[in-house]
């Protein structure tokens, strides 16, 4: 993996010969001395010009790259437009205010904009700090102006140089970028040791807040001294801005722009996701509607925020890993696998599937299969191709809410992925406990029912896509990760992630064979409900979905989550369509389109990555201290050195790790706890068809 750098000596010496007041030609002078002046005109110069300052120049926040280094989130210089007050020999308020306000005026005019600043403003600044720049403009000059406007400014309008925060990719990733916000206007008083040039940043969302201390810098600082006359007698850069570490994600930016196309052109709001299954690292994590978050850079206005907040289809919501959902159909692989664990049945025990069951007494209800048709007798595979909730709703009785819920917990269902995303979602699977503290009784059969369908709990489509990596792997969850590196500016690798568990699944071996088999049979046999999620190249396991989500809207939800090759899982994914208002869909023909139309475009570089290797292999064992690893096969190169699946050969540069208080700091944190759920409503049937 390249370093990701940059070179400050570039960017430094623009903020030379801009930051300091330029003394007045001497005929202003002496017109300044002898107009205007009145008996009652207060004069603002109460005390000598001599000056010694120590000031801070922010430094460069770290770049935020892809996995193969393409910025996601960069620096770049940026101009502001400032007034550089010039030294009256002896001014007056009046004289003050209407040579600012000219140069406030031709600003205005070139940027086809009103600059408001109060006289007051004007007043204090030339008091207290008319040696620094005032500035003035919130909105930095466009960049094909800066050229032009630097030829027309007049004697004490500058462009002020500042860094500022660039997203190249506009709206792709925002909800995960997240953005930078101001730390704070510049003061107005007396200047003091320290007092920052321009405004300084801090994360406010995304891997901006959760990785704001690895991409914080060091501050720079300049001495700056006046005489008495207001002439500058010494600038030196003392010490120059470091820039921050530059973190480099897992993710694959032509993967992620691909997959944000694929639901612009399929749905009005939704979600993809794909994760490595032996690296646990997110390729993509795209949600449908976004946002361009330069919007943020420098400051976003009022106006520009409200029409984001009042927007219905929510912008700034990241669906993929905010976003609650029923995980309806595509939940029934976990159901079918704890039943198969348990020896509920056995690979070819046969279950009379009708057109509904009745659940419960006085009176029962009727619980429905979404055909509304009988199906008869079927086997777990089958059952799964078919999607019948019938079958599922009896299995899931027999094999009772406890054990396929807690599977459904070590699958990652109910807790946070531990991954840095601000503002991510646990997901809500429901408890034994809480139905007896909130309702005074225990699960009862049509809260059963409905759990075994995914229904009346909630998931994101991120825990969805997770657990399709464990059913694929068979045998622990894989830990998701979205930091693959993070280095210093020289290009020193300070972190590096590794693959590794995160519960061991405690799965039949043989259950896991049967129900990818019925996976496998969803996207490729003649009665699967998503073969239209096939694929050209290379043998798909599957689950279709559709979900009851907003009943007093009468919105749906539908999914296709899996893994391929079949065989040897390399690739999860989850797709979520969000359906409108009286809008029928189904996950066969609205989520499962997607995939062809995203994975078929990659793949040549899929078919690359799914390739057996050709050099020798090692096993990667247990560790010491009972806490398993991701069974795996990995290559090595000649040297022994270990090549992780991206071709890389891993050779991380060790340092101290990170301490606050004595303890070791883990950015990325812990998976919380699963959340319960109110009461369950009573299942409806919906569409399942392909």
């Amino acid at each position: 993996m390249r370093s990701c750098r940059i070179l400050l000596p570039v960017l430094v010496p623009v903020f030379s010969g801009l930051l300091w007041g330029q003394e007045l030609g001497k005929e202003d002078a002496k017109n300044s001395a002898t107009e205007g002046k009145g008996a009652d005109d207060a004069s603002v110069l109460t005390r000598p010009d001599a000056r010694t300052m120590t000031l801070s120049i922010p430094a460069p926040r770290g770049l935020i790259t892809d996995r193969n280094g393409k910025p996601l989130a960069q620096n770049k210089v940026g101009y502001q437009f400032a007034i550089q007050f010039a030294h009256f020999p002896d001014p007056v308020d009046a004289e003050i205010i209407a040579w600012a306000r000219e140069r406030l005026t031709h600003a205005s005019r070139l940027a086809g904009r009103d600059y408001n600043v109060t006289d007051e403003v004007f007043l204090s600044h030339y008091k207290h700090r008319r040696w620094l720049p005032l500035i003035f403009a919130a909105s930095l000059v466009p960049p094909d102006k800066e050229e032009s406007f630097k030829e027309q400014l007049i004697p004490g309008l500058v462009m002020h140089p500042v860094y500022h925060r660039h997203y190249p990719g506009g709206a792709s990733a925002a909800h995960i970028i997240g953005y930078v916000r101001s730390k704070g206007r510049l003061p107005n008083g007396p200047i003091v040791h320290g007092d920052l040039l321009f405004e300084d940043t801090y994360g406010d969302a995304g891997l901006e807040k959760t990785m704001d201390q690895e991409l914080t810098g060091r501050p720079g600082e300049r001495k700056v001294i006046f005489d008495s006359g207001g002439r500058k007698l010494r600038d030196e850069l003392t010490r120059r801005p470091r820039i921050g570490h530059t973190v480099v994600t897992t993710f694959n930016l032509d993967w992620q722009r691909h997959a944000e196309k694929v639901l612009r052109d399929h749905c009005k709001r939704g979600a993809f996701v794909v994760i490595d299954i032996p690296t646990g690292e997110v390729l993509v994590l795209a949600s449908r509607p976004s946002y361009d978050i330069n919007i943020w850079i420098p400051r976003i206005s009022n106006e520009e925020l409200k029409t984001l907040t009042d927007d219905e289809s929510r912008p700034m919501f990241g669906r993929a890993f905010q976003g609650l959902y029923p995980p309806a159909s595509s939940f029934k692989p976990v159901v079918a696998l704890t039943a198969l664990t348990g020896k509920v049945v056995e690979e070819w025990t046969e279950i009379d599937c009708p057109d509904y069951i009745e659940v419960g007494r006085r009176p029962p209800a009727k619980m429905w299969n979404w055909t509304r048709e009988p199906e008869g007798l079927m086997n777990v595979t089958r059952a799964i191709a078919r999607s019948n909730n019938c079958w599922f709703y009896q299995v899931g009785i027999k094999t009772g809410p406890s054990a396929f819920l807690s599977a459904a917990r070590r699958l990652g269902y109910g807790s946070r992925s531990g991954l840095p995303l601000f503002g991510e979602s646990s997901g809500r699977v429901p408890t034994n406990e809480y139905v007896l503290k909130r309702f005074g009784r225990p699960f009862t059969d049509g809260d059963t029912a409905n759990y075994s369908i995914g229904q009346a709990w909630e998931a994101t489509p991120l825990q969805v896509a997770q657990s399709m990596a464990g059913i694929a792997n068979g045998s622990v969850l894989p830990k998701l990760q979205m930091i693959r590196q993070v280095q210093d500016p020289t290009g020193g690798v300070l972190q590096a992630s590794e693959p590794q568990s995160r519960n061991p699944l405690h799965l039949d071996p043989d259950a896991v064979q049967v129900v990818h088999q019925g996976m496998y049979d969803v996207a490729h046999a003649g009665w699967g409900t998503g073969r239209r999620g096939s694929l050209s190249f290379v043998e798909v396991c599957a689950k279709t979905g559709t979900g009851q989500w907003r009943p007093a809207n009468n919105q749906e939800i539908a999914w296709y989550a899996g893994f391929f090759p079949a065989e040897n899982p390399r690739l999860a994914f989850a797709v979520l369509y969000e359906g409108d208002p009286n809008e029928k869909v189904s996950g066969g023909r609205k989520a499962a389109p997607m995939i062809p139309v995203f994975f078929e475009k990659f793949k040549s570089e899929i078919k690359d990555m799914i390739r057996p290797p050709s050099k020798a292999l090692i096993v990667v064992e247990e560790p010491e201290g009972g806490e398993s690893a991701i069974p795996a096969v990995l290559p090595v190169d000649e040297d022994g050195n270990v090549i992780i699946p991206s071709g890389k050969i891993f050779r991380a540069i060790p340092v101290e790790p990170h301490e606050e208080d004595g303890e070791p700091v883990d950015p990325v944190g812990e998976a919380l706890p699963a959340i319960p759920v109110d009461d369950a409503p009573v299942a409806i049937p919906v569409e399942e068809d392909e």
